[in-house]
């Protein structure tokens, strides 16, 4: 565990560098018409480093060697990775709204065990809603498919 953690926290400490010293490139101040395009990304650069900062000293501190996973940890994680990587293979063929409409609807059936009123009204409703904000208030366009094409979008 001592050793994932070094390594995760190191990668993501130069990340943030690298994204620290970008966003001082675009200008990190405050211009007349607000913050400079480097500000956010900035913040969140420093937001980074030092929680990196934080896990590597105390990853440097820890001296057990424990296991990063064990089968008894594997599994729920498996749980959540196969459904999601399902997910994300979907959205090229039937488009973002039915799979995550499909997405939740089998995850919420499958690993929440919820009621099938619950999981028609989220698998339903969360897609919808979050066309309407993207789709329309947004004027986003989110990758679709043939169900949204056969609706005129």
């Amino acid at each position: 565990m001592r050793a994932a953690d070094i390594t995760t926290a190191s990668v993501l400490l130069l990340l943030g560098g690298v994204v620290l010293f970008d966003a001082a490139r675009l200008g990190i101040g405050w211009g007349t018409d607000g913050p400079k395009s480097g500000f956010f990304p900035f913040c969140l650069a420093v937001v980074l480093i030092g929680a990196c900062g934080a896990i590597l000293v105390q990853a440097l501190r820890r001296s057990a060697q424990t296991p990063f996973v064990t089968r008894e940890r594997l599994a729920p994680v498996l749980t959540v990775l196969w459904p999601a990587v399902a997910m994300v293979a979907l959205v090229h063929v039937a488009g973002l709204y039915v799979a995550s409409a499909l997405y939740l609807g089998f995850y919420m059936r499958w690993a929440g065990r919820h009621g099938w009123t619950a999981v028609v009204l989220c698998a339903v409703g969360v897609p919808v809603l979050t066309f309407v904000v993207f789709e329309t208030w947004f004027m986003v366009p989110m990758p679709k498919g043939p169900v949204e094409a056969w609706l005129g979008y």
